[in-house]
């Protein structure tokens, strides 16, 4: 009777395998669910930011202030007669000015060609 319980076993793990570890076990299945759950989360992270680029793009090629906003903080551009004020924080440490650079001295055209001109002997 124990031998028949001992190869009953046996035949109840052989058979338990393929389901847990084998090609489409659950461990497998389970790894799989984790991936597409990932996955569709960086897909939304993704549509949420093509989303944002889209509008952004529509609002640049319909309105102007977008165009002028960026044209203001992006490449500090300012319009015609407007005045450009900069309040600077006075508790805010400033960094360490660097020096400025060494003036350049004026070039003569002998130094542009590299070689001076020297009269020629008849």
């Amino acid at each position: 009777m124990r031998l028949i319980a001992v190869c009953f076993l046996l035949l109840l793990a052989l058979i338990q395998y393929p389901l847990w570890l084998g090609k489409g076990g659950w461990l497998r299945v389970w790894e799989f669910q984790r991936q597409v759950a990932q996955a569709k989360a960086n897909n939304n992270q993704l549509k949420e930011r093509n989303a944002k680029l889209e509008s952004e793009v529509a609002d640049l090629k319909t309105g102007t202030d977008s165009v002028e906003e960026r044209a203001r903080f992006e490449l500090g551009m300012i319009k015609k007669d407007e005045t450009f004020v900069q309040i600077l924080d006075t508790n805010a440490v400033m960094p360490p000015s660097a020096p400025p650079p060494p003036a350049l001295a004026p070039e003569t055209p002998s130094s542009l060609h590299g070689a001076k001109k020297h009269p020629a002997k008849h």
